[in-house]
């Protein structure tokens, strides 16, 4: 029998959840603003429910937003929003409200260019193939690096962290993609520009063999933190061979037995509203059918 489809598309490696993005915010209630209000996002509704943290749901992965001095990561962050025309109303409803931050918004071609007010890179797309059946979702986190490190960063986690990792081209130019989980990637971009020191901005992914990446870091005194049974973290990612740090910026490693692992998140329907109310549409699944 003749092969008719490619089997490979569906390996996901040792990767297989980008969890979530943390940065520190100086103010929730701005962040709230931003977030909430202008993104149409979902507060986690069960977790860090106080003023000092606020968990941000978007499809099936989070922004983490403790209070603090603000961070900021050095690239951008990729979302899917199921209308962009609603998202640039909200946007602009906010704006006086931010007036004194950093906060701005641009339209381009087929996609919005957002500031946070401290500064975060956040590109909005419509649901497109090119994101699979994402609707609402966190399709990439995508870092700037300096010029020559992509053959090692790709040898990082193939190697590290038994991840598929390779060399890829879209409109932006070249770049390395590591697969986190069905259509989400850590991207990383070779830039001229400065990059700007790393300030400890993170994201969390989960793995499925817990133990042997993490020997192999352990041996290269790379772990930077034993948080508990289910996780830890590192900072650094190197060359494999020559030992070369490349690039900083920790990850937050979970084990698929950590308590919150395929926690389901609740995303609302930013379109309802106490005016336009219509029964039975309060939940906006993240994914198409």
């Amino acid at each position: 029998m003749r092969p008719s489809y490619d089997r490979t598309q569906e390996d996901l490696g040792n990767i297989v959840e980008l969890g979530h993005v943390n940065v520190q915010v100086p103010d929730q209630h701005s962040a709230t603003l931003f977030y909430i209000t202008g993104l149409g996002l979902t507060r986690d509704p069960y977790l860090m429910t106080g003023v000092t943290n606020m968990w941000v749901n978007v499809g099936r992965s989070q922004f983490h937003l403790p209070r603090g001095p603000a961070q900021v990561v050095a690239g951008r962050i990729g979302l899917v929003l199921p209308d962009l025309e609603a998202a640039l109303h909200r946007l602009a409803a906010i704006r006086d409200n931010l007036a004194d931050s950093r906060f701005g918004f641009r339209e381009g071609d087929g996609f919005i260019d957002v500031t946070c007010p401290w500064g975060n890179q956040i590109r909005l797309h419509a649901p497109d193939m090119r994101f699979g059946r994402i609707v609402l979702g966190m399709p990439y986190v995508e870092i700037n690096v300096p010029r020559g490190v992509d053959d090692g960063i790709i040898a990082f986690y193939r190697e590290i962290l038994n991840g598929p990792a390779e060399h890829f081209e879209d409109r932006e130019g070249p770049g390395v993609r590591v697969l986190l989980a069905p259509d989400q990637y850590l991207i990383f971009r070779e830039t001229d520009r400065p990059i700007p020191p790393y300030d400890g901005a993170h994201i969390q992914i989960t793995l499925v063999n817990f133990s042997e990446p993490h020997r192999r870091l352990l041996e290269r005194g790379l772990i930077t933190e034993e948080s508990d049974q289910h996780q830890y973290r590192f900072e650094n990612v190197i060359d494999p061979r020559s030992g070369q740090v490349l690039v900083r910026f920790q990850h937050e490693v979970r084990s698929m037995c950590h308590p919150l692992f395929g926690r389901p998140l609740v995303n609302r329907n930013p379109a309802q509203t106490n005016t336009q109310f219509v029964p039975g549409y309060e939940n906006l699944p993240w994914a198409m059918p």
